[in-house]
């Protein structure tokens, strides 16, 4: 090949990529000339992309000493609702801003283990074994409101601890919680599950009419220091419907939220060690989180 070839084909190649590239144009108008323009689609999967980096950065450092788990998922926006019908809708579509930091990690449950036994029991009524009878109903508002261990343990020993596991393993959850002469034992991950179930009105959950009456129970709670006090700092006004447990070093708190405007979303903390005691650093994490997702909004 001569040497004027060479220079005619390196010629060539150069223009070819910088036209590829967008600098060089043959042709056409100057509108045609620009790039595309980026679509809104792209953006908000851009903004999600970037609000899902700085929570994960965020949760991953306030879990890095391993005794911490962390589970958040967001439901979208209520049906009809101020955010349903707001111009960024599109931004929370459900489930796209979901993170989780060490949730597949098993924790002590504490008394959040009275979630798997509320789904056991919602599920013997649609089989026909369970009814809201008078006692029935201040007993699972106690277990619930109130905390209280009398009539969990009183299902735990009627019906087993076998029985009870089988059925959260055929719900996918994280199994067995129920071991014999041990603390009960569950993950973040499985307990965000359990309440996506309860929102949903799905599985064990799936009479709406008893869905609403455990949801009922969960926003009268009485310990409302954990998430209930972060999501209320982060924004006037927002509600939750949570079950806590502590054991000891052990603080759990599993809860949905929604926002004024309708927003919602499910979170999960669970922490142990270090001598932990109340739900001092909750509220904080709380508030983070919501401030980082919704730009209090």
């Amino acid at each position: 090949m001569t040497r004027r070839w060479q220079i005619k084909i390196t010629l060539a190649l150069a223009v070819g990529l910088l036209s590829i590239m967008g600098w060089v144009h043959f042709g056409g108008s100057d509108n045609e000339a620009k790039e595309d323009p980026v679509s809104a689609q792209e953006k908000t999967t851009i903004k999600q992309n970037y609000i899902k980096t700085r929570l994960s950065k965020y949760l991953k450092s306030y879990t890095k000493d391993g005794t911490v788990s962390v589970s958040f998922y967001n439901l979208g926006a209520k049906p009809g609702s101020k955010a349903a019908k707001a111009s960024n809708a599109d931004l929370y579509e459900r489930g796209k801003l979901a993170v989780e930091s060490r949730s597949h990690t098993k924790h002590v449950s504490a008394s959040t283990y009275k979630l798997f036994i509320a789904a056991y029991l919602m599920n013997l009524k649609k089989k026909g074994q369970f009814s809201w009878t008078k006692a029935n109903k201040a007993n699972v508002s106690n277990m619930i409101v109130h905390s209280r261990n009398e009539y969990a343990e009183s299902v735990l020993n009627r019906y087993g601890q076998t029985s009870l596991n089988r059925f959260i393993k055929r719900n996918n959850w994280y199994s067995p919680v129920f071991k014999p002469y041990k603390a009960a034992g569950t993950t973040s991950h499985s307990l965000m599950l359990v309440l996506r179930d309860l929102h949903d009105y799905k599985g064990a959950f799936s009479n709406r009419s008893d869905a609403k009456r455990i949801l009922g129970y969960m926003g009268r709670q009485v310990y409302r220091s954990g998430i209930p006090a972060g999501a209320r700092k982060a924004q006037k006004g927002t509600k939750v419907n949570d079950k806590v447990g502590w054991l000891g070093s052990t603080n759990n708190d599993a809860g949905i939220v929604t926002l004024p405007n309708g927003q919602q979303y499910l979170l999960v903390v669970m922490t142990h060690g270090h001598k932990q005691s109340g739900f001092s650093g909750f509220p904080k994490m709380t508030k983070r989180v919501q401030e980082i997702v919704y730009e209090n909004k």
